[in-house]
């Protein structure tokens, strides 16, 4: 492939892959978040927020004032932070909804070659509903157009699941659990082990909260892009993931993958840790490493990625994450410095700017990307 069609797909890959709606933050740790169910309705991070995340966006997060929400008669959330700053009264009942959008501005240079974008990388409506242990959770979005194919409705997550005392079922489309959710979809811990932003299942999952502990197994017959394709690319997957909180500001977490061979790649699994810290209120490090074998001869490499964030003033993050992917006989490792500036103003928007330089070993090149981000939650 000519070095600049190479340039292009790399730059449509990132593109497609961060595109997705604000993810869960692991940051928040620092402010004794340790699960992302506190906030979402999706154990795994990310999607629709609950009233509860709601309002704690304008309570412990926005940057410019503490709001006071006011819980409605059917479980939502009045005042700012609410749907369309809750105009729709309580007319919507127990359902809960959330529109998502995110103008982006993206440049990138390697090399001799740069060229920048602006582009809606997100527009997605979300809904649930939750009634007596029930939950029906389901998403319609903005597929952007890719070369000749224009752009077309898509559904990335719809799922129902019961809770009883802590032990959960879920089924239907969603990312399974593994490892840290980091909002970065590009992170080597998601991407690189197969959980970017199209990489949802069909399949089943189990799951056990408790007080200090989540569990969490998926089974599933393969990636939902691959069964809705229906030409046998799909294969068996389960991933299982334990999470044990040591204390309100130490976390630790283990997962395993295991994948079936299918008509395009071979049987692999893959097995890591990571480790959160939050010694201070306004500082949170994460640190994950797994280990990915490749069946037929494949190679293992290893995934290493760390975020550290600190919130300068309230409602202002900066980040450092610093991560790698050793190489195997057919592919090169990579080396990537990622910085970034995270800002909340308020309860409904956020603003955010990202810049990587990815190297590749035996590169002379650094891949170079400067994204900007206006996130609006309505």
């Amino acid at each position: 492939m000519p070095r600049r069609e190479l340039i292009v797909f790399t730059v449509f890959w990132i593109v497609f892959v961060v595109a997705g709606s604000a993810g869960a933050e692991p940051r928040f740790l620092s402010k004794q978040y340790t699960r992302c169910s506190s906030c979402h309705y999706s154990a795994t991070g990310g999607g629709l927020l609950t009233p509860y995340g709601r309002s704690l966006s304008g309570q412990e997060l926005a940057m410019t004032r503490r709001v006071n929400a006011q819980e409605t008669s059917q479980g939502g959330v009045s005042g700012e932070e609410a749907f369309l700053f809750g105009g729709p009264g309580g007319h919507l009942g127990p359902v809960q909804l959330g529109i998502s959008l995110m103008p982006s501005h993206l440049h990138f240079e390697s090399g001799a070659f740069s060229d920048s974008r602006n582009l809606l990388m997100n527009a997605d409506i979300e809904g649930a509903y939750r009634l007596r242990g029930w939950t029906a959770y389901g998403e319609v979005g903005r597929m952007p157009a890719v070369g000749s194919e224009p752009a077309t409705l898509y559904s990335r997550e719809h799922w129902v699941s019961y809770d009883t005392r802590g032990v959960a079922l879920k089924a239907g489309r969603y990312l399974p659990a593994y490892g840290i959710h980091f909002a970065d979809h590009t992170a080597f811990n998601r991407g690189d082990l197969g959980f970017d932003k199209y990489d949802q299942v069909y399949g089943v999952e189990v799951s056990r909260t408790a007080e200090k502990s989540l569990v969490q197994i998926s089974v599933s017959p393969g990636r939902a892009e691959d069964i809705l394709d229906g030409h046998g690319k799909a294969s068996f997957n389960t991933t299982g993931r334990l999470q044990v909180d040591i204390s309100p500001k130490v976390v630790l977490v283990g997962s395993g993958l295991y994948r079936n061979a299918s008509s395009l790649q071979a049987r692999h699994g893959a097995a890591g840790g990571a480790i959160g810290l939050a010694p201070w209120r306004r500082l949170s490090i994460w640190t994950e490493g797994n280990a990915l074998v490749r069946g037929e001869d494949g190679g293992t490499s290893f995934v290493f990625v760390n975020e550290t964030a600190f919130e300068v003033v309230r409602g202002v993050w900066l980040k450092i994450s610093p991560q790698g992917l050793t190489g195997t006989n057919s592919v090169p490792g990579v080396f990537r410095w990622n910085a970034g500036a995270n800002l909340l103003p308020r309860a409904h928007f956020d603003l955010n700017l990202d810049v990587y330089v990815d190297k590749a070993k035996g590169s002379e090149d650094a891949f170079k990307v400067l994204l900007a981000q206006l996130r609006l939650f309505l």
